[in-house]
């Protein structure tokens, strides 16, 4: 028989602010702000925020970016064990990367209602068809989380309006 996994949930909020961090970061780029860390062991093995204006790279979100630089710190492409930390519930690409990784549990702060794959568009870590089972938890920190992204569209948004107000475009 199976034993029940135990999890640490008493670094969440630590781990989740490094997020925040990380977020804040890519925001400063004029990035969407999603921040992300990777833990194993207690210790942050990967970071990464929202890049893929700057990086030219649309597959460039937080979740990928930490996921690699975990993979490289452990010259693994696997990373058993670990914990992805996550300002934003993923969408489907980062979840397809988070099964193939093996990352074991996902963390993350605010639901993305249009494109969350979790929880609010579908439940893609609870298909039968997946080869690796991931444990998941929302809403750690999820009204920061929520308060980042949604500060950063009003600011563009009202930069937006005052560029049109200007004779901008």
């Amino acid at each position: 028989m199976r034993q029940p996994q135990i999890i640490d949930r008493s670094k969440d909020q630590d781990f989740m602010r490094e997020a925040l961090a990380l977020a804040a970061q890519g925001a400063l780029l004029g990035e969407v702000p999603v921040g992300a860390v990777v833990v194993q062991n207690g210790e942050i093995i990967g970071r990464g925020y929202n890049c893929p204006i700057s990086a030219s790279d649309p597959s460039a979100h937080a979740e990928m970016v930490a996921i690699r630089d975990a993979a490289r710190a452990l010259d693994n492409y696997r990373l058993p064990g670990s914990t992805l930390y996550v300002t934003l519930e993923p969408c489907s690409m980062c979840a397809g990367l988070i099964v193939h990784s093996r990352v074991a549990r996902v963390v993350y702060g605010a639901l993305e209602p249009k494109a969350g794959i979790v929880q609010s568009q579908g439940q893609f870590f609870s298909q039968g068809f997946l080869n690796h089972r991931v444990l998941f938890e929302g809403g750690v920190l999820g009204e920061e989380c929520g308060a980042m992204l949604s500060e950063f569209f009003r600011m563009r948004r009202a930069a937006k309006d005052a560029d049109k107000n200007q004779g901008g475009v």
